[in-house]
């Protein structure tokens, strides 16, 4: 990363940054959708987007729009995304939804998403050799047109808004992100190789290197947002897709869904925790130094350790996608539009009744605090979802 350019970008944004993490997790990220809208309602306009997987694409979607255009454009992909099965069944929870969802799932898997994948035919065989662009299940070139028709990659670039997403090196294993506080310029292939996951989608190369999806090592850019954000008072907006708490699992199917939960979880407060220990020691070096005879001040060890955080109080607000009964381990790639919409209106639930809610309206920082609001469990319509209150 340029490190000047990163620096007069915090500058332009002055000291009360407000930031938008998205974790990836596939259909789940119509969450992401509803939680901007009920932001944008309250005229919270971010001043950078990050994401992974479909987090990125969420996040080029908002960082490439006018602010008018944004939830129209995330509207207008979601229901795209979700237009081969409009069927909206009263069949409550339950088993029957349980099976619809599995059905619909399965559907995504043989048939596809129109303007995100399509199977790749012949599929291919363990060992048959191809080309490294077309080894994986599906075909992604219609998310690339998607993104093409959704995304004004001149507004990124133009950095209006900090719009920043990780990937991985294939052939290293080291995350990478591709961020437009940089002298890089953001294309389509960023935000696809940010959603390569393997080995349903195939990886993407970017300047002679190859790119799989962010989720490989990290499902959320948050620990990247603290370690690279400017000196000044910030306000984030961290929304999972997977949670890291759940119910004791029943069934086999059950523990599949537990597993993927996990395994893709932000595990947001061992980020936040380490960032406050980090900031801690900074604190303490500072202590310290006011201490020290003049000849030990400008000592490498010392400034090393008062570089170690940034200033600054952090407030983040923690907004989970909690799993529903009719829920499987396909969740993710469950495309129906009766569950798409219920995702973003549960996204625009716990957004609203988070950003209304006391303990955030009254919040009061200590300079170079970072405090961590979980806020929708609390609400009335999460009564008796799985994990909630555990």
């Amino acid at each position: 990363m340029n490190a000047r350019r990163n620096t007069d970008f915090n500058d332009k944004l002055g000291c009360d940054q407000s930031v938008l993490v998205l974790q990836g997790g596939g259909a789940l990220g119509a969450y992401q959708a509803g939680v901007y809208e009920a932001l944008a309602d309250e005229g919270h306009a971010p001043d950078w987007v990050a994401g992974i997987s479909i987090g990125a694409i969420n996040a080029a979607i908002i960082a490439g729009n006018a602010p008018e255009d944004r939830v129209p454009q995330l509207r207008t992909f979601w229901e795209g995304l979700s237009n081969e099965l409009l069927y909206k069944l009263d069949i409550g929870n339950g088993f029957a939804r349980r099976a619809f969802n599995e059905v619909s799932a399965g559907w995504a898997a043989t048939f596809g998403v129109p303007g995100f994948f399509t199977p790749r035919l012949p599929t291919p065989l363990p060992e048959w050799p191809a080309e490294l662009d077309r080894l994986s299940f599906y075909d992604t070139a219609p998310l690339r047109q998607t993104l093409l028709d959704r995304v004004d990659f001149e507004r990124i670039n133009r950095a209006e808004t900090r719009f920043s997403v990780g990937a991985v090196n294939m052939m290293t294993g080291n995350f990478a992100y591709f961020d437009n506080s940089s002298d890089r310029r953001i294309g389509p292939e960023h935000i696809m190789a940010s959603g390569a996951l393997p080995p349903g989608f195939p990886p993407v190369e970017i300047d002679g290197e190859w790119y799989w999806d962010g989720g490989l090592v990290s499902n959320t850019p948050l620990q990247y947002v603290l370690d690279n954000r400017s000196p000044c008072e910030m306000t984030v907006f961290q929304v999972d897709l997977f949670p890291s708490r759940g119910s004791v699992p029943r069934t086999m199917a059950d523990i599949a869904q537990r597993e993927k939960d996990i395994r893709f979880s932000s595990r947001t407060r061992l980020n936040t925790d380490l960032s406050k220990q980090l900031q801690e020691m900074r604190a303490a070096a500072q202590r310290l130094a006011h201490r020290l005879p003049e000849e030990l001040r400008d000592d490498p060890d010392l400034h090393r350790l008062l570089g170690c955080r940034p200033a600054g109080a952090v407030a983040v607000m923690h907004l989970i996608n909690r799993p529903r009964g009719y829920e499987t381990m396909a969740k993710d790639y469950e495309f129906s539009r009766m569950t798409v919409t219920e995702h973003w209106e549960a996204g625009k639930a716990d957004a609203q009744f988070s950003l209304e809610h006391p303990e955030w309206t009254r919040r009061h920082l200590k300079p170079d605090e970072i405090m961590t609001f979980d806020l929708a469990d609390k609400a009335p319509h999460r009564i008796g979802q799985p994990g909630v209150g555990e």
